[in-house]
């Protein structure tokens, strides 16, 4: 056997024969032109407003104390996310490590649903619940007879809090129960018998053996938090501003460019070595959650009965009532169950240029997310390619650059293509075409997550024995690799699929008025008063939902332990 026939020949050789070397380098000119071109945009807008270096915009941010207290509330409200939601997954991650109870698989799997959902649709569905008008204070009023409803959450950051930890909580559980089940118990086992018990066998046993795992986790989900857009526009208020928010309204409302360009340079430096660190973390965790057979049991005494039934009851109350609340609600006028507010997505209540039926809405967003389902899925695997050679350092590199997009603001990348391509031969900021690219730069990190851990783990010796029996580089590709990394493509299209449909941030910017996004017809009739208006929101949210669960279903039946990664 030819010694020069290693992986690296294969995976650039076969690609070349297409389109020469260059092709595993196309991200990266996709990347250059659409994130950091807009993003080098933003920078000159802040320090080089008329020609010349000018810090006035920085000046501005770090003197005023607003942008200081927007700062804190920032990291605040990211960092009592993050610690909520690790407080409510450890105790669960130790139940579905531990035990086997009926169910388990599919409260694993449904729990997901909540990380694939819009924002936008999570935050109306809490509206839907404990929102002022929500069921639950519907209930209560008419239960106890009370005037006001009695859950005043609307408006206040508890709120925000608990629809964080909504959100965040598959993600956190996924990572940690991955990593713990593939740890073996032995060391416990001899930390008993050497005396220690209870607290002691956490702190000093299960979570130091976890740290990788948690330190992952904190990490994402704080990325996820501090960057939080939606939950926190639609359900926060004015009162409330974090630096993605301030982004924002620094740019649509007072046309603010330079300090939004401070805020916004100012976050991506922040996530970018958060990113870096993630990437770096990341790869010291497994994901393998049918391992967990060999090490869970079942619940033989009271104490872990009632932990494994409290764990669950937790689940549902946090991760399904919000959803359920949503159904109900966009069925209910009055006291009537009605299907009006869907009927009503069909009409066009305005008539005017600026403003298209609700349904038109359904037709965009599927023609976009299918769109950009083709564009990730190409730019995806040339990605996980490129990653994959070993050989190149400096693809260690660029591992957290391809992430850097999905920590990066929505809304800077909206705010950075409505500034940077306005111009020949990018003019394309009154484009519909801005959608599909800014939701591509959000859909292709879950293609590369899916995609890059099925693609590194063939082994070089099965390209090698296809080559010897005579296979071509083409055939190798087709007959060899493509099976090898079928479920991480269809995972990876799935998500990108779902990413796409929910996006609201970047398309806040870009959107055209007649070609809305179901995500901004959301937000768009929240914004409106009277119930009609209101309950259409409803409707077209359990439209989105169920997209995204039928998709997220999709995902759960063709995923295997090991294929994709968070």
């Amino acid at each position: 056997m030819d010694s020069g026939l290693d992986r690296s020949r294969f995976t650039v050789t076969k690609l070349s024969q297409y389109a020469g070397r260059g092709l595993l380098f196309a991200p990266l000119l996709f990347l250059a032109i659409f994130y950091f071109f807009p993003l080098i945009t933003i920078f000159g807008v802040s320090l080089f407003p008329d020609g010349q270096l000018n810090l006035e915009s920085f000046v501005d941010v770090a003197t005023t104390e607003y942008y200081w207290r927007t700062f804190w509330f920032t990291t605040f409200q990211a960092a009592l996310s993050t610690f909520l939601t690790l407080l409510f997954v450890i105790p669960s991650a130790y139940v579905f490590t531990r035990y086997k109870f009926p169910g388990k698989s599919l409260m694993l799997s449904l729990s997901t649903l909540a990380f694939v959902l819009p924002t936008v649709v999570v935050a109306v569905a809490f509206r839907a619940l404990i929102g002022r008008t929500g069921l639950l204070n519907t209930g209560l009023m008419n239960l106890l007879h009370l005037a006001e409803p009695p859950l005043q959450l609307e408006r206040t950051l508890l709120l925000i809090l608990i629809v964080h930890v909504f959100y965040n909580y598959a993600v956190a559980l996924r990572i940690i129960t991955g990593f713990w089940v593939n740890q073996s118990p032995r060391m416990e086992e001899a930390a008993r018998i050497l005396g220690a018990s209870g607290w002691k066998v956490w702190w000093y046993v299960r979570l130091p053996i976890l740290r990788p795992a948690l330190l992952a986790a904190t990490i994402l989900v704080f990325i996820f938090t501090f960057t939080s857009f939606g939950v926190v526009l639609i359900l926060g208020g004015t009162q409330f501003a974090t630096l993605e928010v301030e982004i924002y309204r620094q740019t649509a409302n007072f046309g603010n460019l330079p300090i939004a360009a401070a805020l916004s340079l100012i976050q991506i430096c922040i996530m970018l070595a958060m990113m870096i660190v993630y990437t770096r973390q990341q790869r010291r965790t497994a994901l393998d959650l049918q391992s967990a057979q060999y090490v869970a049991r079942s619940p033989r005494r009271g104490l872990e009965k009632l932990l494994v039934a409290g764990n669950i009851l937790i689940m549902l109350v946090l991760l399904f009532t919000p959803l359920l609340a949503l159904i109900i609600s966009s069925l209910r006028s009055g006291d009537q169950w009605t299907f009006q507010f869907y009927s009503g997505l069909s009409v066009n209540t305005r008539a005017s240029i600026l403003f298209t039926a609700p349904t038109e809405a359904i037709k965009n967003s599927f023609l976009f997310a299918i769109i950009t389902t083709l564009i990730s899925m190409v730019l995806g695997v040339l990605t996980a390619y490129l990653l994959e050679q070993r050989q190149w350092r400096f693809t260690r590199w660029l591992d957290p650059l391809f992430m850097l997009p999905l920590a990066t603001s929505a809304v800077t990348l909206g705010f950075g293509f409505i500034i940077a391509l306005d111009e020949p031969p990018l003019n394309l900021r009154t484009s519909a075409a801005l959608i599909p690219i800014a939701h591509t730069l959000v859909a292709m990190p879950f293609v590369i997550r899916s995609v890059l851990p099925a693609l590194s783990g063939i082994p070089p010796s099965t390209r090698e024995a296809a080559a010897v029996l005579g296979a071509s580089n083409r055939q190798i590709l087709r007959y060899v690799d493509l099976p090898l990394i079928s479920r991480g493509l269809i995972v990876g299209a799935t998500f990108a699929f779902t990413a796409s449909m929910g996006e609201f941030g970047a398309s806040l910017f870009v959107a055209r008025p007649d070609t809305p996004t179901m995500p901004l017809v959301i937000y768009r009739l929240l914004g409106q008063p009277g119930a009609a208006n209101y309950g259409q929101a409803l409707a077209m949210s359990v439209l989105l939902m169920l997209v995204c669960a039928v998709s997220f279903i999709l995902i759960e039946r063709i995923r295997k332990a090991g294929v994709g990664e968070f």
